[in-house]
């Protein structure tokens, strides 16, 4: 008896079936973005950045220093939206990110999923207090018309934003920062919830910077809007003092993303003066982004480390970053000195371990495929 012919996919070896397992979920991230108004493609909200939009949004356009610290705040946000729709993994099919903003909630809630496609609301820092009234029952809606969501707070969100509780039973993921949970905001949580506690990282593209060989030996001090305090004071003096032209201060949110490529050719050490240690109640507890994304750039970040525990200490022991105690100049000193002699093969593992572990994207990206 003559046997029937066996169809192509399994003359190759594989079944129709094996190969339809084996395809990459279709994967569509949905940012939530307060800078973003409609529920829009992400290529839609980048080409909408005018001068025009930006003063629309400020509350006094005419005041130089509010347009200037709400112009650095929409390239921060932009600039997440941007990474999340640069996501690769191997096992998902990322479909080309969309943004929403509060008033374009409403259509998100509209939107058909595609037979196929899996989408996923992705919310970051506190934002859902923006729209806290309804936070829980939105969250509840799209999660029943099939939205996965996952909430990347960076910081102690389940302790001090008080919406947290309403949209807890709700998160498919919840990224939080290195210390316990809320009891009570645990306690709401689903049991299939993936938690991980993991504080801030880099919105870098991972290897958008290219690797600088020989960039100058100079040392970069990267503040932030706490401006010139006493204790920050004091640093910049006196590495001012050791390091001359050597080194220079940034003190501010002033540096633009744009222009962050930029410092890997001028510099080969940043100071990220508060490793953990900030005046506000919600970031008491946390860091910064700037280690992350100096790594990124291949620049040897040095940290300020004011409290022990968490993942800073790890990357210390690990030599992917240096610290020094709070306020102990001499320990800063060394520090930076050992980060100007670090040789280029121990540059290049810290750069390729920021770009390859330590970036939203690859977090977001990582922690999804295994949801």
């Amino acid at each position: 008896m003559k046997l029937p012919e066996t169809p192509d996919t399994e003359k190759r070896g594989t079944s129709l079936f094996t190969s339809l397992a084996s395809s990459p979920r279709r994967v569509r991230v949905i940012h939530y973005c307060s800078w973003a108004t409609a529920h829009e493609p992400v290529t839609a909200l980048l080409a909408a950045q005018s001068e025009e939009a930006l003063r629309a949004r400020v509350a006094k356009p005419d005041d130089p220093a509010l347009l200037a610290m709400a112009r650095l705040d929409r390239d921060w946000h932009v600039e997440n939206a941007r990474v999340f729709s640069a996501m690769r993994h191997p096992a998902i099919d990322f479909l080309p990110a969309y943004v929403v903003g509060a008033t374009g909630l409403q259509a998100l809630t509209e939107a058909q999923i595609p037979q196929g496609e899996e989408w996923w609301l992705v919310a970051i820092a506190q934002h859902p207090q923006h729209f806290a009234n309804v936070a829980g029952a939105l969250f509840g809606f799209l999660r029943q018309r099939g939205v996965r969501i996952c909430f990347y707070t960076y910081d102690e969100a389940s302790r001090m934003m008080p919406c947290f509780r309403a949209i807890a039973p709700h998160l498919d993921i919840l990224i939080h920062d290195e210390s316990p949970l809320d009891a009570a905001g645990a306690a709401a949580l689903r049991p299939d919830c993936r938690v991980i506690h993991r504080s801030w990282v880099a919105n870098v593209e991972p290897f958008s910077t290219a690797w600088m060989e020989a960039p100058e030996e100079r040392i970069l001090f990267l503040g932030s809007q706490m401006g010139v305090t006493p204790h920050r004071r004091r640093q910049i003096d006196f590495l001012q003092r050791r390091f001359r032209d050597r080194f220079f201060a940034i003190h501010d949110h002033s540096l633009q993303m744009s222009e962050r490529h930029l410092l890997a050719r001028r510099f080969k050490v940043s100071v990220c003066p508060e490793g953990r240690k900030f005046g506000v109640p919600t970031m008491q507890a946390t860091h910064t982004d700037r280690p992350f994304w100096s790594g990124c750039l291949g620049l040897v970040p040095v940290s300020e480390n004011s409290v022990s525990g968490c993942r800073l200490d790890a990357l210390h022991r690990e030599k992917l970053i240096l610290r020094y105690a709070y306020g102990d100049l001499t320990e800063l000193g060394a520090a930076c000195e050992r980060g100007l002699a670090m040789p280029n093969p121990e540059r290049r593992r810290i750069y390729d371990h920021f770009n390859r572990h330590e970036t939203v994207g690859a977090v977001v990206a990582n922690t999804i495929a295994g949801s």
